[in-house]
């Protein structure tokens, strides 16, 4: 699985980071999301991405199998 983040779409609201720490955090300059690690492994960080991909408001992030 790979993540991908759109920063235009990206509304700022920080639900990645408060769902899956290991994976995203936001720029300092546009609190914009930042992708910490855009190729998760293990069965806990696939699920916090897919989770934070669900709960994304802005709809900025999806994955590729």
């Amino acid at each position: 699985m790979r993540i991908i983040a759109d920063a235009d779409k990206c509304v700022g609201s920080g639900q990645c980071v408060f769902t899956e720490p290991d994976l995203f955090d936001q720029s300092e300059d546009e609190g914009t999301v930042v992708v910490l690690n855009a190729e998760p492994e293990g069965e806990l960080l696939e699920r916090g991405a897919r989770e934070a991909v669900d709960n994304c408001p802005g709809q900025a992030l999806s994955l590729t199998e």
